[in-house]
């Protein structure tokens, strides 16, 4: 074969690529200018599909004129539940959102508000026609900032007792039904299943979660503690005062539950 024919065949391929190109680029991106009819959700467990919608202005059919897919990925992405959004179309004329919502680790109630806690550690507040479940509630934290995203103050203590009562055991998550910081002072705790209320104090987490978790595991102990307990106290090492009426009881970690 020739130098020219080569030439001219290089020539001729190169033209095809750069046409298969060129439609390629073409046809993907028609899809955009289709017209959409409809958006659908999934995996939304916090908000119904229309409340989700009208957050983000597409509740009406007038409100898809000119929306493209990333125009609506950007929208879910912006809203405080979702984690993330991925869109795409189902058919010609209908779309799909895949979201992954946040996950939250507790409620915060403040001067009569109620935020989310997420897990990342992210503050935002809760919508109407949210979707409850069973999370602890934090109170009375001292340093609050309303307006910010990032977490601060006394939140970091609610925080390291969320994440030592799940290490613990998850059962004592799930039952931990309030953490009230007490503007500072020392940390009290109710639980479901445990009457008295739990004096926990200020930090050594991890320590007296395995505590709690010790008398709370002997049937005994803890019928005891709910039948005559007015309180429980875990502020002293190796210790446990349960305050009853009429006097104040000790129970040694060391000799009752065997730990050290």
């Amino acid at each position: 074969m020739s130098e020219q024919k080569k030439n001219i065949l290089g020539t001729f391929f190169f033209l095809i690529i750069i046409s298969s190109l060129f439609f390629l680029a073409f046809f993907s991106g028609s899809r955009t200018d289709e017209k959409i009819e409809s958006v659908k959700i999934e995996g939304n467990y916090m908000l119904e599909q229309n409340d989700y919608l009208a957050f983000v202005k597409l509740k009406n059919n007038r409100d898809y004129k000119n929306l493209t897919l990333s125009v609506i990925k950007d929208r879910f992405q912006k809203h405080p539940y979702v984690e993330r959004a991925d869109v795409k179309f189902e058919d010609k004329n209908n779309v799909k959102v895949y979201l992954a919502e946040k996950k939250i680790a507790a409620l915060i109630v403040e001067d009569l508000e109620t935020y989310f806690l997420s897990e990342t550690h992210e503050i935002f507040p809760v919508l109407s026609h949210t979707k409850f479940i069973e999370l602890p509630v934090i109170t009375n934290s001292s340093i609050f900032m309303k307006k910010s995203k990032n977490i601060y103050g006394e939140i970091i203590q609610a925080i390291k007792i969320i994440n030592a009562a799940e290490l613990t055991n998850p059962k004592l998550l799930k039952d931990l039904s309030e953490i009230n910081l007490r503007n500072g002072g020392d940390v009290i705790l109710t639980f479901n299943g445990i009457r008295p209320p739990v004096i926990f104090g200020r930090n050594e987490e991890a320590r007296k979660m395995v505590y709690l978790e010790a008398i709370t595991e002997n049937g005994f102990q803890k019928e005891q503690l709910n039948y005559s307990g007015n309180y429980l106290d875990l502020r002293f090492i190796n210790q446990i005062f349960i305050g009853k009426a009429d006097n104040t009881e000790s129970l040694s970690m060391t000799e009752n539950t065997g730990l050290n």
